[in-house]
């Protein structure tokens, strides 16, 4: 609805009128948590009363819960891999009806053309998507990425439609030490909803990061950062992705202290398709807290209201007369599957195909890569190398010190479980060409390659011989993007990323059936099930997540924010 709809839906609540009515239903209030047995009213799109109505154009509920229509707090589409519109298809099926989205990853690449090819892409669908602007295109100054946005760029779009606040704030370096570019982003968005990116912030650091305006935190590891960032008046986004999964103690936390849920909400983040399709979206993460010992009713404020108020959002996330009708009808309070939902008061059929709008030129053909010879891939050691090594079913990562093999020249050689990482510039041919170690993602054989490498997106490749690396990276030229996997100087797998390196608009059949594959050749290669490869790789050239990251300028220790080695 908007403000030029009162003028109809006035009447039609004050005279009971509704276009459809949602009968038998045990409706669930997030206000009061109560349940009670009741027919909802809808008018168009909104909800206009909750009790004893009929009209001509019924919906029998057969006594099923109705809840309010889930909400993401967090995610990147691009990290879906499809458009926003294939993004939809597969979730809306599960219950999730409004996502905050920030297109930060294709900003990386394409700047201003990408937000906007972002906000036309997501017009016109059955998901209610809102964005935040991405505050940190670079997200730091330790790598390159292939678009620069100031505070006056992200002002230009402040009336954009659907814009709600300033994106995840992740160089929290550049807040605390007051960074002239960041004070002015948030001095701009100051009014506005601040997303917050602060992982293990604490102390009189993060007093003067929640000074300066961030307000949710998605990247807590463990219940007691948890409970200070609380403490802090934020609201606190428990992240389930494809492979940050540590959320248990955190759940367990709350549940066994009592502590009240009002400021908790849920978000994915990154999570592939695969995943959403067979767990679930945020309904799993509800679930997930149900079986920890969340109540129901609190679980599903989490994912809604709760959600709902911490961006601002005052008629999404409840059931209740003057709310948007996105719904949700399932039989078991305790294991939330949805059999029908409802967006904009209107049923979404799950098997057919969400039109989506043309993708626009100016964000193909993104990868730009100097040629990289072995020489690039070079690695002198020393006697004790720093090392990333990976935390099964964490994004974070530790850095250790180790004697590690080195051929006849003094080089690195992948070998007793380490393999090479590479991260190459692609946005402007600047041949800035990142090697380090890597201990966990077990490749052996072969090489895995992506232009999916957050957050600056450059062409990020582990392997265990140089040969098939140097392969990945030409394969994934030649493909203007995507992942891959080879082995023995043979393509094993490739699924084409052409939209930003980022997205296919490819049917979300054929990409998912290209991820499988994807999965299975990285298996095969000798990546375990600790976490979705694809996903870890893609994290390992983040340099905001502690605490070793790569990036096409060297090896970074997140926890001084300095370069270990340039390369």
């Amino acid at each position: 609805m908007s403000a030029r709809d009162l003028s109809t839906l006035i009447p039609a609540a004050r005279d009971g009128k509704p276009t459809l009515v949602i009968k038998n239903a045990r409706v669930i209030n997030v206000f009061t948590n109560e349940i009670t047995e009741a027919s909802v009213a809808i008018a168009g799109d909104t909800i206009i009363g909750v009790g004893n109505y009929s009209c001509e154009n019924e919906f029998n509920a057969h006594g099923a819960y109705l809840a309010p229509g889930l909400i993401d707090g967090h995610v990147h589409i691009e990290s879906s891999m499809v458009t926003p519109a294939s993004f939809a298809q597969v979730i809306l099926p599960k219950g999730t009806t409004t996502i905050i989205a920030d297109p930060h990853e294709i900003a990386n690449v394409s700047g201003a053309d990408g937000l906007k090819a972002m906000f036309a892409l997501s017009r016109g669908l059955p998901l209610d998507i809102r964005f935040m602007l991405p505050s940190c295109v670079p997200s730091t100054p330790f790598e390159h990425s292939g678009a620069t946005l100031n505070a006056a760029d992200l002002g230009a779009f402040l009336d954009e439609p659907n814009v709600l606040g300033l994106g995840e704030v992740m160089d929290y370096v550049s807040v605390v030490s007051c960074a002239p570019d960041m004070l002015e982003k948030l001095k701009r968005f100051y009014d506005r909803p601040i997303d917050g990116h602060a992982p293990m912030l604490t102390g009189k650091a993060l007093n003067a990061y929640c000074v300066a305006g961030p307000r949710t935190d998605h990247e807590c590891s463990n219940f007691r950062e948890l409970k200070e960032k609380l403490r802090n008046g934020m609201y606190i986004l428990i992240r389930m992705g494809s492979a940050a999964n540590g959320v248990l103690e955190m759940l367990d936390g709350i549940v066994s202290e009592g502590l009240p849920t009002d400021r908790i909400c849920f978000c994915t983040d990154d999570k592939h398709l695969e995943n959403i399709r067979s767990e679930g979206h945020i309904n799993h993460i509800v679930n997930t807290a149900i079986s920890r010992g969340i109540r129901p009713l609190d679980a599903l404020r989490m994912a809604t209201l709760n959600t709902a108020n911490a961006f601002g959002l005052s008629r999404i996330g409840a059931i209740a007369p003057g709310y948007r009708a996105n719904l949700i009808l399932f039989n078991n309070l305790h294991t939330i599957e949805p059999k029908t939902v409802f967006t904009n008061g209107v049923p979404f059929d799950a098997t057919a195909p969400v039109p989506s709008p043309a993708v626009s030129d100016c964000v193909k053909n993104s990868v730009h890569a100097a040629p990289v010879t072995a020489d690039d891939l070079k690695l002198p050691v020393q006697d004790f190398m720093p090392i990333i090594e990976t935390v099964p079913h964490q994004l974070v990562t530790r850095l250790v010190y180790r004697v590690v093999p080195h051929d006849a020249s003094g080089c690195f050689v992948a070998s007793e479980g380490l393999n090479k990482l590479a991260v190459i510039e692609r946005h402007h041919a600047t041949g800035h060409v990142g090697v380090g170690i890597v201990d966990g993602m077990h490749v052996q054989g072969g090489a895995i390659g992506a232009t999916v490498a957050h957050d600056s997106h450059n062409i990020v490749i582990v392997g265990d011989n140089d040969a098939d690396m140097l392969f990945a990276v030409e394969t994934l030229r030649r493909a203007g993007g995507g992942f891959t996997v080879v082995s023995n100087g043979e393509v094993k797998a490739l699924l084409e990323l052409p939209i930003a390196g980022l997205m296919s608009d490819a049917p979300v059949e054929t990409v998912l059936e290209k991820q499988r594959a994807l999965l299975d050749a990285a298996r095969a290669l000798g990546t375990d099930d600790a976490c979705d490869p694809l996903v870890l790789l893609s994290f390992l050239a983040l340099p905001v997540i502690p605490e070793a990251r790569l990036t096409d300028c060297g090896l970074f220790d997140v926890s001084t924010m300095s370069f270990l080695y340039r390369t």
